[in-house]
């Protein structure tokens, strides 16, 4: 069929219209195509070439800063310092030992450092920096940063490292850092990317080691883009670490710098509780160390020279020392006879000097006897025989029960290591541990502290703030996790007599504020600040029936490790109790001697918040305290930091 003109023209104007719109379409293709050449070949030519050149993008760990640690006033007891270092990543260079060679000549670095650094690289991954060097000067790492071209593989960093400003007064409670070890990671379950990265610092022992979760912080990131020769050539992003909690502690650091400078000298251990909320204002072990050493790397002599001391000063003999309690243990013994109604305090005992059970004598400190004695004189005097007689009465479950009401036998939780437990025995332990029966003898022993009794100067600083207070108070040395406050611990009420406590406070009071008191002569002059206590001196030897017809040795006749330990405990206003202390003074002779005037002093700084004034003390001895009190190394934590800091 023909088509008439008109459609023909209608058939040629749509055609058109269509090639329009196609040839449109395609120059604006043809315009999008060559901008995007255009943004390609000019735009973006240096990175393609820099690709062409075979450039990778890395991505790096950026560790994040350790959490400070400060005491209750706000005082830094752990910091970080800045930290200038060297690392090496194998995976951009192709011949490390050449690169460390040559980098030798720009740093210190001896040929067992190189086998070290290269023993290191192989053991983890290719994309993982090694420390090469840290604790650089400025003056050294700029010589490294002028020469990175030549050094592919070796990156110039700044970073930060653990320090300690008061060295060794808090060496013992907040511990020390040191570099992850593979034993540190084969210990955790799923361990943090972060602590892959050769000597990056882990919490240790202490408070840095029971906190590490919430002092480490969480790792950044940063995106490089290097050549081929592992030069790195611009930084493509990058998500900064988030740094650790600050942690607060309860401590006080003036008072804890007294404690251990009054602790000088000592095999020793002395710790202040705050009888109001639980608080450990001040827990101090002799002797100490500076755990700085530790962070920097300990030399061999260094270490070897700890490890060798007989005074043990790694350990920290206020949690983890447990030591026969001696006579500090009588109040146990009393009040659990007195809350079973088996004595009362008026009631006497006559004491010879020793007493006769089942054909053995078990004899009392003074040699000649005591006389009558009623609860109140016995604490006083520290007779044994009154104790030898109620514990038959009593009996050693009991005693147990009670021991464990005032935290003896119970490992409190506070976050330092190896927190003991103690032992508080009983006719079931004895079974179950020792295969034997419970023995009258045992019992004696038990009710002056020996034995198989073992207490921790912490677990008698709890005991003496719970007579202090009747509350079952309990330690706590975190005041605030990154300013969220700790609950306090003034505990509630014991299920113990108020008459009984009432008792037990009073000969307290009698054991340090009267005559014939065995702490008499270490009282507390001023009638606002005065102690009430008990003195303790127990035995690490047995004293043979021949030594006793001879004449028993002196303790200072002896070889150190033989003598007796001394102990107090006490607490102090006698009125309005506020603080609670023990003192043990390993293998230091007798309680009243050694571990008192340390107690004293002690206690008189943490009521007065300072070196004690020489009027709280007896005005016969204030000449000899003053010249005391002025030898002590006591710094001021306001003058600054015992140790200087490093830049």
């Amino acid at each position: 069929m023909r088509r008439t003109p008109q459609e023909t023209e209608e058939g040629a104007a749509i055609v058109g219209r269509r090639g329009l719109i196609l040839g449109c379409g395609m120059a604006a293709f043809a315009t999008v195509l060559g901008s995007r050449m255009r943004y390609l070949q000019v735009n973006q030519a240096d990175q393609f070439r820099l690709l062409a050149e075979e450039n990778r993008i890395n991505i790096r760990l950026l560790p994040p800063a350790r959490g400070q640690i400060f005491d209750r006033n706000g005082l830094l007891i752990a910091g970080n310092e800045q930290n200038y270092r060297v690392t090496i990543l194998r995976d951009e260079v192709d011949d490390p030992e050449a690169t460390l060679r040559n980098l030798s000549h720009l740093i210190p670095l001896t040929d067992e450092d190189i086998a070290e650094i290269l023993d290191e690289m192989y053991k983890r991954s290719r994309l993982v920096p090694i420390t090469v060097a840290d604790r650089l000067s400025w003056e050294d790492v700029s010589q490294v940063a002028v020469n990175a071209p030549a050094l592919p593989g070796i990156t110039p960093e700044f970073g930060l490292s653990r320090f300690y400003p008061r060295a060794d007064d808090f060496a013992h409670i907040v511990g020390y850092v040191g570099p992850v070890s593979d034993y540190d990671l084969s210990r955790i379950e799923d361990p943090d990317p972060v602590l892959q990265i050769p000597k990056f610092q882990l919490g240790k022992t202490g408070i840095e080691n029971k906190l590490e979760d919430e002092l480490r912080g969480k790792a950044g990131t940063k995106r490089i883009e290097v050549n081929a020769a592992g030069r790195v050539m611009r930084e493509l992003g990058r998500e900064e670490a988030t740094k650790g909690n600050t942690v607060q502690l309860t401590t006080d650091t003036r008072l804890q710098n007294f404690v251990q400078a009054r602790l000088s000298g000592e095999s020793a251990a002395a710790v202040v509780i705050d009888v109001t909320n639980g608080d450990i204002m001040a827990l101090g072990s002799a002797p100490a160390f500076d755990p700085n050493k530790f962070v920097r790397g300990i030399s061999v002599a260094d270490y070897g020279s700890l490890t060798d001391n007989i005074y043990r000063p790694l350990a920290n003999k206020a949690v983890q020392g447990t030591y026969p309690p001696g006579s500090t243990f009588k109040m146990v013994t009393a009040l659990a006879a007195l809350e079973a109604g088996l004595i009362s305090p008026g009631e006497t005992v006559y004491c010879p000097g020793h007493l006769t059970v089942s054909g053995r004598r078990f004899h009392c400190w003074k040699r000649g006897g005591h006389g009558k004695m009623d609860l109140r004189n016995s604490l006083k005097q520290s007779c044994d025989v009154y104790y030898y007689d109620v514990a038959q009465r009593v009996g050693v479950d009991r005693i147990s029960a009670i021991a464990r009401k005032l935290g003896l036998g119970e490992r409190h939780d506070v976050p330092m290591s190896a927190v003991a437990s103690g032992l508080m025995p009983t006719r079931a332990w004895k079974l179950e541990n020792r295969g034997e029966e419970w023995l009258i003898g045992d019992s004696l022993n038990a009710s002056i502290g020996q034995g198989f009794v073992l207490t921790s100067p912490l677990q008698l600083a709890v005991m003496t703030a719970r007579i202090a207070t009747g509350r079952s108070v309990s330690p706590r040395l975190v005041r605030a996790v990154d300013d969220r406050p700790e609950a306090d611990r003034a505990g509630v009420p014991l299920e113990i007599a108020t008459s009984s406590l009432r008792a037990i406070r009073d000969a307290m009071f009698a054991v340090s504020n009267e005559q014939r008191g065995t702490a008499f002569s270490t009282r507390i002059a001023d009638k606002d600040k005065r102690m009430a206590g008990k003195t303790g001196t127990s035995q690490v030897r047995n004293i043979t029936a021949a030594e006793r017809r001879a004449g028993v040795f002196r303790n200072e006749d002896l070889p150190w490790e033989r003598r007796d330990h001394a102990l107090f405990v006490g607490f102090a206003p006698v009125e309005t109790p506020r603080y609670a202390i023990s003192v043990v003074v390993e293998h230091g002779g007798g309680g009243s001697a050694a571990a008192a005037p340390i107690a004293r002093d002690i206690m008189l700084a943490a009521q007065f918040g300072s070196i004690p004034p020489l009027s709280a003390y007896p005005e016969a001895q204030r000449n000899r305290i003053q010249s005391s009190l002025e030898e002590l190394p006591i710094a001021d934590p306001r003058d600054g930091p015992k140790v200087a800091q490093e830049a």
